[in-house]
């Protein structure tokens, strides 16, 4: 957090930090460098079938997700962290959908409309990649965040069902 703190404060024009109530395992030191546009691979396996691309709260999903697949399924997932969503960092993108089958799943913890699913869509669009884009598609209601996260279909189990009928 800190990192994306500094890094807004010393860009131009409008930047925002999204941020989640629950508290989760921290996947990066303080001292992390970051860099707008640059994204983060955060679990690399070697001859991944599918990369799974999340933020915040769903990236966390989709690291429960790449352990189950890996375990229960024999199936390996890269794991990416955009880091930002504009500029979305396309080379590192493509790159890693190639070397992953070609196959890409985003999971957003909002309406797919302007996200995180979009911007990749759009960004491999000219190339022989595949996106499927989970996202919540439904009127949000408050509850547990765990509870939202399943029922909107967000969840490591949703992520899990969507690698294994990604045709």
């Amino acid at each position: 957090m800190e990192r994306a703190m500094e890094l807004c404060a010393q860009s131009h024009g409008i930047a925002f930090i999204r941020t989640s109530r629950p508290t989760f395992p921290v996947i990066y030191k303080n001292d992390e460098p970051f860099a707008v546009g640059k994204a983060k691979v955060v679990r690399k396996y070697g001859g991944e079938q599918v990369l799974l691309i999340g933020a915040g709260v769903t990236l966390h999903e989709a690291l429960k997700a790449a352990d189950e697949l890996a375990s229960k399924y024999q199936i390996k997932a890269r794991v990416i962290d955009p880091f930002t969503i504009k500029p979305i960092d396309k080379e590192t993108i493509i790159a890693n959908a190639k070397e992953c089958g070609g196959k890409i799943i985003t999971i957003e913890d909002h309406y797919p409309e302007g996200g995180l699913g979009e911007a990749v869509a759009s960004a491999v669009a000219s190339e022989n990649i595949r996106v499927q884009i989970l996202a919540v598609r439904d009127i949000p209601r408050s509850g547990p965040p765990q509870a939202l996260i399943d029922m909107f279909g967000i969840g490591s189990k949703s992520i899990v069902n969507a690698v294994l009928n990604f045709k």
